[in-house]
């Protein structure tokens, strides 16, 4: 949520994104903060999913890295 509220404060006219987080995501996920939450002063239009399967992929295995970098 915190980034859906820079994006609107900014007023980020389109933001295009791959993978949707299932945990906490505020476009289309979790929350659902863009584009068409009325209760803000700014729209912004999202297009979401491009590449979703090989960006997932290459999300998954930077996170893993990480995971085994730190427990060495």
């Amino acid at each position: 949520p915190m980034c859906a509220g820079a994006i609107i404060h900014a007023r980020v006219e389109k933001v295009v994104f791959a993978a949707t987080d299932p945990r906490s995501g505020a476009a289309g996920s979790v929350f659902d903060l863009l584009p068409s939450d009325e209760r803000f002063n700014h729209c912004t239009s999202i297009e979401s999913g491009l590449l979703a399967d090989e960006s997932s992929t290459l999300l998954k295995a930077f996170f893993r890295k990480k995971r085994q970098n730190r427990s060495d």
